[in-house]
């Protein structure tokens, strides 16, 4: 029989045997890709429309960044921050003029920016601001997800996340998202930074209400508090600006940034900022073995050329206003609510028809991968690279599955 000769379904068995079950995969083993497309170990194609959450906003192995890489790694891949090598001061002053900000500080993963950032905030308290110490505290929103490190899931409001991994790490305050008179009644003289998603992305692309983040960071502004934007997933064009704080004309006083910036090739993070907020480091007090090394400064630097043309946020506006027709046109008819900013959507199915997780199922079985969340939820994030007419067979395979 075919299905005796197909590669999956062993691949597939041999993965759940021999790998811890934290995470919950479509059964699709893939072994090549290209720009928007994905080929699996028995030659199945399918349209990538999730994009590694955002981690491969220009696509699979997109040439100008797999020539950076090759080249690199042919010359110096690693020296640690003991040494100063030949890729770094690009990588930090074109990402710097990128964010519109003095200074960055590379680290490798979303949860170290974020962690990053956290420290960088309690010291800034600490030293600048003159808070009490020991007692600096931050807020943060309900429905937020900055990564899944000890400290970062204390801060929580998802059991999967949150439950049975305390202690947990004081210091923090949640409230609603969306909410301004909330946040601004949380802070006291001890807060020293907002942290937010500018767009809830785990949660489901979910939008802020409108002048929400200016209001924070009038909040922030004459309260003394750092706003600190988590654009991990946000950020580096996915949705139709370089950052989605720019949407609403908001500069942050540090940007986390992450994915993308690694081209989908190394893992890079980064923290942006000015001076008076970055400059409260000194030696020793922070740091990583593999930050900013010369292979992830060598593909982030031609990242951030490429995201310097505009080219890309261009691409994320009008092929997101495509993606936004598409979807909208099917509410009522399988959909109950949109969320669209540039290629980035959150799709609610009516729960009555299936889960998120059975839609995404379905999808797959017609050569699209999306990731489902929160139920009947899924996010659409295909890369930058997606074509129009791609994004119109997404739609109609979607389409298709909420029919049958």
């Amino acid at each position: 029989m075919i299905e005796d000769m197909l590669r999956t379904p062993s691949a597939v068995r041999d993965a759940e045997r021999y790998t811890a079950h934290n995470y919950h995969p479509l059964p699709v083993v893939i072994s090549s890709a290209e720009g928007a497309w994905l080929t699996d170990v028995d030659g199945r194609r399918y349209l990538d429309c999730l994009a590694g959450y955002s981690a491969l906003n220009f696509g699979h192995r997109h040439p100008t960044l797999i020539r950076a890489a090759h080249e690199q790694l042919d010359r110096l891949t690693l020296t640690s921050r003991a040494f100063i090598h030949d890729q770094f001061a690009d990588f930090c002053r074109e990402l710097a003029a990128l964010c519109g900000k003095d200074l960055v500080l590379p680290m490798n993963t979303g949860a170290e920016a974020v962690e990053t950032g956290i420290k960088v905030a309690r010291k800034w308290g600490y030293q600048v601001k003159g808070v009490t110490p020991g007692q600096a505290n931050i807020i943060v929103a309900d429905g937020n997800f900055h990564g899944r490190t000890t400290t970062i899931v204390s801060f929580s409001t998802d059991d999967d996340a949150r439950a049975d991994f305390g202690p947990y790490t004081p210091g923090f305050t949640v409230v609603p998202y969306g909410d301004l008179a909330a946040l601004e009644a949380a802070i006291d003289e001890n807060t020293v930074a907002v942290l937010l998603e500018p767009i809830q992305g785990e949660q489901g692309v979910v939008l802020p209400p409108d002048g929400y983040l200016p209001g924070v960071r009038r909040v922030c502004t004459d309260r003394n508090v750092l706003f600190v934007a988590d654009e991990i997933q946000s950020g580096l064009g996915r949705t139709g600006r370089t950052f989605a704080c720019e949407h609403e004309g908001v500069v942050p006083d540090l940007y986390l940034l992450g994915k993308a910036l690694g081209g989908g090739i190394v893992p890079v993070s980064a923290v942006a900022g000015n001076a008076d907020v970055l400059g409260v480091l000194k030696p020793g007090q922070h740091g990583s073995t593999f930050g900013g090394n010369p292979l992830a400064c060598a593909v982030a630097t031609e990242v951030v050329r490429l995201l310097a043309t505009g080219d890309f946020q261009r691409r994320s506006t009008e092929l997101g206003e495509r993606l936004r027709a598409g979807l909208e046109g099917l509410l009522g008819k399988g959909l109950v609510a949109v969320r669209v900013r540039g290629l980035w959507a959150g799709v609610d199915i009516d729960p009555t028809l299936m889960t998120g997780r059975q839609a995404c199922e379905r999808l797959m079985e017609r050569g699209v991968l999306a990731k489902d969340t929160h139920g009947s939820t899924i996010r659409l994030a295909p890369p930058l690279v997606i074509t129009a007419d791609e994004i119109d067979h997404a739609v109609a395979q979607l389409a298709a599955v909420l029919a049958a």
